[in-house]
């Protein structure tokens, strides 16, 4: 071979194993890791309770859960960091006056528009610009403690109470109870995209993970190791799961479940970055996010 075709080749070959466009393939679930492996750490934090990717902007929302509990002390904030881990924006959403953010937790994103729940409902915010848009208000139910949210291919949000162990629906602005007098106190929720049912996590000592479709069945999916479920995530058939009994993260397939992560502190809320396959986690306690490379 000549060698200038040599040299065209082996460039072409460098240059398309560099396209930044490219999704990552399937994360490497072989290679156990612990807080040394940590790519990133967000520090500076009041009380993370969630993380939540966006893709079109290549940055992270993070929920601080502030004094925590169900205080209405319009004291909670939403920050943003980018997907190195800088902080863009600190307090990049308050909520307003007339419906400030008290205690934010788990969040989801449908368009334009980043939905926070919190302690008397779900916050809308343009996840541009960080102004409120909307606010659905739960005040007319009998509240425990709503906690995690997610959303339909539709774009109704489904929103967990931990405290009632109960589901509501959120469908044209309209709240209603769509399940409730659970077998468990859900947690987090997750959309599963092999099925497209939603994805229960259990809290206390539960170890039980249910699964419903839109005509609210329920279904038993697996009973898991470890407890005390927070943030679950899928990325394709692999179940990602926040364990704060043994403080770790817990992969799950139908023939495979193990410890992948042994965390600094007790998890939360977890964010998958879907571009990079990172996961964010977040420590309630600890006032800061870690961020693992899982390819």
């Amino acid at each position: 071979m000549r060698y200038s075709t040599f040299l065209f080749l082996s460039l072409l070959g460098l240059l398309s194993g560099c396209n930044s466009s490219e999704k990552p393939g399937e994360p490497d679930l072989s290679t156990f890791q612990d807080t040394s492996d940590t790519i990133y750490a967000v520090t500076g934090l009041d009380g993370p309770e969630a993380v939540r990717y966006d893709p079109d902007q290549k940055v992270y929302f993070i929920s601080n859960f502030t004094g925590g509990g169900n205080a209405q002390d319009s004291t909670g904030f939403i920050t943003k960091v980018n997907d190195k881990g800088k902080v863009e924006a600190l307090k990049f959403m308050e909520g307003t006056k007339e419906a400030p953010l008290h205690a934010p937790r788990g969040m989801y994103i449908t368009h334009k528009t980043l939905w926070v729940a919190d302690v008397l409902g779900v916050h809308g915010f343009n996840k541009n610009t960080g102004q409120q848009t909307n606010f659905v208000d739960f005040s007319s139910f009998q509240i425990g403690f709503l906690n995690d949210v997610s959303a339909d291919k539709n774009g109704n949000l489904y929103v967990t109470d931990t405290g009632t162990s109960t589901v509501y629906k959120i469908q044209d602005g309209q709240v209603s109870v769509f399940l409730d007098e659970l077998p468990i106190a859900p947690n987090g929720i997750t959309l599963n995209p092999a099925d497209d049912t939603f994805l229960l996590a259990p809290w206390n000592g539960d170890q039980t993970f249910y699964s419903f479709d839109e005509s609210g069945e329920l279904s038993e999916f697996a009973v898991l190791e470890g407890g005390y479920f927070d943030g679950i995530e899928f990325i394709g058939k692999t179940l990602f799961s926040a364990s704060q009994q043994d403080s770790s993260i817990r992969i799950f397939q139908p023939k495979m479940e193990k410890q992948l992560i042994k965390t600094s502190g007790r998890p939360a809320d977890i964010g998958i970055n879907t571009d990079l396959n990172h996961i964010a986690v977040p420590y309630i306690a600890l006032d800061k996010v870690e961020i693992w490379d899982l390819n």
